[in-house]
């Protein structure tokens, strides 16, 4: 866009409110190149970035991201092969560290199904580089020096040096204590060219031999190292210099581990920056509490609650401002101060914001345009003494703005056609304003002219605003009344200023009929509006308290559904206990008659009289998670069951055949040999089995099956083990019989549990298994069919 409508709409100091929360030199590289965009890819990109810093920000306090150095020039010394300092090493594994730390942040984030936009793949950008930041982190401090972990040679040298500084300050300390404190200016150890030395008094100075070093100002001291330490101060000396060598070589050494990773650490760089960046964007969106903006391809800009956001947000009167839809320009009338021009820097740099990738400063759902310029002639010196230079330096002005402007294009003009007669000028407004119509744009200008009044009555797609203007304190509101244009004031505040009343009537005398009238009309009409808002406020606030009521009320409904719910289950689960128990006995004693019945060799019960009982002991069973659901019941209906249908019978677990409908809820069911009347809700459809030619049924004799029970706990057994008893345990219930049996397998590691599915599957006289019943073990425990 034009530069000039940066500086025009201060943009640059939104810019700079930003800098303030950014913390690495990349960020700001990024920062200063921010320019709004015409692109509706690259703005929304740029808006879900800001939205995910928002929403990292609100939930997690921000992306943690230390302050970092720009290491721009310490990749290019890699680059040539030149040595880091310990201080550009320091800094580069500042940069390795945060990716590391940036890149768990971001993986807790995704373990917690956070929904990002645009984060998850920036990150993934970046490039991890554990052993590097390691070897980093254990060879250099924060502040660039060489730890004594940067080497095993590195530690023996600073141990010696240690050891050295040690005896030579014994030996110092010495001199300052007892007889030889009267020779010294001062009794204390003090350093010369890195070698320690004693203030000697001047008169003294051949008492402890040695080398002078240095002497104080006046002379009167001398700074000597005692020929006795000399020797101690060469070995230190010499310890210091090997330190220094082994310090320029692990330098080095840490410069080579870097230089294959410049790239690598370059793009980080930028990553980190851009990650800076984002939060920088959310923290200031939160500063100004900053909303999200919705893009409009066809710029319908509908702007809820803006307001600047440069001015004190506890001053700052927030407006309404739509464009683009109904009307494409708006023609604001009012008197000076009223807050015209600061209404058009609102949109405007509202606009530039959002086209920026900023959150706006307006309520939720604000919606902007994607405007391919932003163009304003609009003059801070808003003084009566303007002459025919200011009035020159606008129409320059809009002339360059017509030239260059689109049907893409917003322009704002604060009074235009101003500074000139105002006859022409008002006739000059209006033309201009055609002349935008032709092209397309949309336009918001203000101006003192009462002839613009009537032109946003009669040109298409325009329509009068004004400034809101308190009759009563005739002081302005800034509130901007859109469809209402402003009237002429003048009179009123004159008469409340004390004008003698004689002068205002002469006044009110030599004004027309048609501009009384037309004050008049524009006073009502602001009246009205006024009142509208009261009652629309006090609507939207009946209607808070509503919504607020109906949501307890709701709360408090779901409250007892859940408490309803909650009763049945637990009445249901209390039934199932009984009927568990119930069961457990009905079944002892049908199995006590079962064996009485194989050890008498006759038949005193039918086998269907015994499947008959334990459907009845099973229809008992009571569904704890499933409620009476009209809805599912009435769905269960629309599949009606007909003659020849296979069915399973729920309550006795058996497959059987429709034989006839025998009424409304009941029909002839055929299982095996037997024939049954069942209740439709103890039906369902079931998958056709795959038809086999059925072999000739042999005539098995059932054998006595003392201690054989229709249970089998595998439980703590291992797995050959299990599987071999799995194995007898099958012969003996299909010798003794048995329908179904039950094998208790367990959970655990799911081992046996498969062991035992693969059994079954491979073995011919298996019907059917399946897991059993959730309330009768679950997936720990399968029923079997023989």
């Amino acid at each position: 866009m034009n530069e000039k409508i940066f500086k025009t709409m201060a943009f640059d100091q939104i810019k700079q409110q930003l800098r303030a929360h950014l913390v690495s030199a990349s960020g700001e590289t990024e920062l200063n190149h921010l320019m709004p965009a015409a692109d509706s890819d690259t703005v929304q990109r740029a808006i879900d970035e800001t939205k995910d810093g928002a929403d990292v920000l609100r939930l997690e306090g921000g992306i943690p991201l230390p302050k970092m150095a720009d290491v721009t020039p310490h990749v290019k010394r890699l680059a040539i092969e030149g040595t880091l300092s310990g201080t550009e090493l320091a800094q580069i594994g500042q940069i390795l560290k945060t990716v590391s730390r940036v890149v768990d942040f971001f993986d807790g984030l995704q373990d917690k199904a956070l929904e990002l936009r645009r984060l998850y793949d920036i990150v993934a950008e970046l490039v991890h580089l554990p052993d590097v930041t390691r070897r980093l982190n254990m060879s250099v401090t924060e502040d660039g020096r060489l730890t004594d972990e940067a080497s095993s040679e590195l530690k023996r040298i600073r141990r010696r040096i240690t050891q050295i500084e040690g005896s030579v300050r014994s030996q110092m300390n010495g001199y300052t204590r007892g007889k030889q404190a009267k020779y010294l200016s001062e009794t204390l150890v003090t350093i010369r060219d890195d070698r320690y030395v004693l203030p000697v008094k001047a008169e003294y100075k051949n008492h402890f031999g040695g080398i002078v070093h240095d002497q104080s100002a006046s002379g009167l001291t001398l700074y000597i190292e005692p020929e006795a330490v000399v020797s101690e101060n060469n070995r230190l000396r010499e310890a210091q210099i090997a330190e220094r060598q082994e310090e320029r070589r692990i330098l080095l050494e840490l410069s080579n581990l870097l230089r294959p990773y410049q790239d690598d650490i370059a793009a980080n760089a930028t990553v980190l920056g851009h990650l800076d960046f984002i939060n920088a964007k959310a923290r200031y969106a939160h500063a100004i509490k900053a909303t999200e903006p919705l893009l409009s391809s066809d710029n319908h800009v509908n702007l809820r609650q803006a307001r600047h956001p440069l001015i004190d947000q506890k001053k700052v009167v927030a407006n309404d401002i739509e464009i683009g839809g109904d009307y494409k320009a708006i023609v604001v009338t009012g008197p000076n101060t009223g807050g015209k021009t600061i209404t058009l820097k609102t949109l405007g740099l509202t606009q530039l914001m959002a086209q920026s990738g900023l959150f706006i400063p307006a309520n939720e759902n604000s919606q902007v345009g994607l405007f391919d310029e932003v163009f304003a002639d609009i003059g801070d010196e808003q003084s009566i003494e303007q002459n025919l230079s200011t009035f020159s330096s606008h129409m320059d002005n809009i002339a360059t703005i017509l030239k260059a402007a689109s049907d893409q294009s917003l322009i704002l003009l604060d009074e235009v056609g101003a500074g000139t007669d105002p006859q022409e000028g008002a006739a000059l407004a209006m033309a201009i304003l055609d002349n935008i119509g032709t092209i397309g744009s949309e336009v918001i200008a203000t101006t003192h002219y009462p002839e613009l009044k009537a032109y946003g009555y009669n040109r298409p797609e325009t329509i009068n605003a004004s400034m809101e203007f308190d009759q009563e304190t005739l002081k302005p509101t800034y509130h901007l009344l859109i469809g209402i244009p402003g009237r002429s004031n003048a009179l009123d505040i004159a008469q409340r200023l004390g004008l003698d009343q004689s002068i205002i009537d002469e006044a009110r005398g030599l004004t027309d009929q048609d501009s009384q009238d037309l004050n008049q009309m524009i006073a009502s009409l602001t009246e009205q509006t006024r009142q509208a808002n009261v009652d629309a406020a006090a609507a939207a606030e009946k209607l808070h308290e509503n919504e607020a009521l109906y949501a307890d009320l709701q709360k408090q409904f779901d409250t007892y559904q859940k408490q309803k719910a909650q009763l049945m289950e637990d009445a249901k689960r209390h039934a199932n206990e009984v009927v568990d128990e119930t069961k457990k006995q009905a079944d002892k004693i049908i199995k006590d008659i079962r064996k009485k019945q194989m050890t008498a060799g006759k038949t005193v019960i039918k086998e269907d009289q015994l499947i008959g009982a334990q459907g009845s002991l099973n229809a008992l069973h009571q569904d704890e998670t499933l409620t009476q659901n009209r809805v599912l019941n009435r769905e269960k209906r629309k599949h009606q069951l007909k003659k020849g249908d296979e069915v399973m019978v729920k309550s006795y677990g058996q497959r059987g055949v429709i034989m006839d409908k025998l009424d409304a809820h009941s029909y002839e069911v055929q299982m095996g040999i037997l024939k049954m009347k069942i209740d439709d809700r103890d039906l369902e459809k079931a998958a056709p089995e795959t038809t086999k030619e059925k072999a000739p049924k042999a005539t098995i004799r059932r054998t006595r099956s003392d201690g054989m029970t229709p249970t089998l706990d595998l439980r703590g057994h291992r797995y050959e083990e299990a599987m071999a008893e799995v194995d007898r345990y099958i012969d003996s219930a299909l010798l003794a019989g048995y329908p179904s049996v039950t094998i208790i397998h367990g959970k655990g590691t799911g081992a046996l549990r498969q062991g035992v599915i693969d059994y079954l599957k491979s073995n011919r006289r298996v019907k059917s298994f399946g897991f059993s019943p959730a309330n009768a073990g679950g997936d720990g425990s399968t029923i079997v069919k023989l």
